[in-house]
């Protein structure tokens, strides 16, 4: 097994370099198989210009504390996230961030611990998870990484331990993806994969193409339903309803946060809603929900706290 791998400081933030331009080079395919929750064509967009926030915080930024590194990322990402893709990347990656503090190098029993508290963040922000989706990769990749790391007859701390947990994390990610179609009502009806799960895909590919120093192809995605250079942008044939997406970052406690999810839950969907730092009296926190107007969830939003860096975005079909 070939154990060349870099997994200090320096390869993370190689891995979100490797991010953005990826995810820079697929958004037109992302964005084209974008419907789920709603047909906007954003999710490539989406999830590029919040990576791009997460490697700029980073990228003159010194450290040999791995988790100190992407709890800067990910505080970035999460002040700059855009749309339900790009918000539950930032939230996934804080949950990287927290078992990673401290650690100057990643090994195989502490990605297995980060991509637990990642699915966990990210399944938890979210009022109503949905499976068929980027949620599911994450999932699929935590349990296999969990499983791989107990099951392993390598040295734990070792390098070939860490290929191997990355091996097939890559390849569970791959199978998630698939079956993102077969989970979806709607994926299932327009033959194609979820964008928000093969973004997640490529996020992890370029983790371990980052750690293990390869480059990712092109074209190593064609094979997904819809994803083809040749197919045609599917969201644009879909139906999308009216509405709004509004996004915002506000100080609350935690009796002050649950009842803004409940409000939020009342008057909209796609409710998210995650800490990005503690504050004296309670935590900072980034809000994302689609409503019919953006004075149904500006009122109740205002109701409990001030709201800064609000965007509001509408939920209609678009190119890219």
């Amino acid at each position: 097994m070939n154990t060349k791998i870099h997994a200090n400081t320096q390869a993370m933030a190689n891995w979100l370099e490797r991010v953005v331009k990826s995810l820079g080079n697929h958004s037109d395919r992302l964005n084209a198989i974008n419907i789920f929750p709603v047909a906007d064509g954003d999710t490539g967009s989406n999830l590029y210009l919040t990576a791009r926030a997460a490697h700029d915080a980073i990228s003159k930024f010194e450290t040999d504390n791995i988790g100190e590194l992407l709890t800067i990322a990910s505080r970035a990402a999460m002040e700059s996230a855009r749309g339900n893709s790009g918000t539950l990347f930032a939230v996934f990656m804080a949950g990287l961030a927290e078992p990673l503090y401290g650690a100057e190098r990643l090994t195989a029993s502490l990605l297995a611990t980060a991509l637990e508290r990642g699915k966990v963040r990210a399944w938890s922000a979210l009022s109503d998870p949905v499976s068929g989706t980027m949620l599911s990769v994450m999932e699929v990749v935590a349990d296999t990484a969990r499983r791989t790391h107990r099951t392993s007859t390598l040295e734990p701390a070792s390098k070939a331990a860490l290929v191997e947990v990355l091996t097939e994390v890559c390849a569970a990610a791959e199978s998630a993806v698939v079956a993102t179609e077969l989970e979806l009502g709607a994926l299932h009806e327009a033959k194609i994969v979820d964008a928000g799960a093969v973004g997640m895909l490529i996020i992890l590919d370029e983790l371990r193409g980052a750690l293990q120093g390869y480059v990712i192809e092109p074209d190593e995605y064609s094979q997904f339903h819809g994803y083809d250079i040749q197919d045609p942008h599917i969201h644009g044939a879909v139906t999308t309803d009216a509405g709004v997406e509004v996004m915002c970052t506000i100080n609350l406690d935690a009796l002050g946060a649950a009842t803004l999810r409940g409000q939020l839950d009342a008057v909209g969907d796609s409710v998210i809603m995650s800490p990005v730092n503690q504050t004296k009296d309670g935590y900072r926190w980034r809000v994302h929900v689609h409503v019919p107007e953006a004075e149904d969830a500006l009122g109740v939003i205002r109701g409990v706290g001030s709201p800064v860096n609000v965007a509001v975005t509408n939920l209609c079909t678009h190119d890219g």
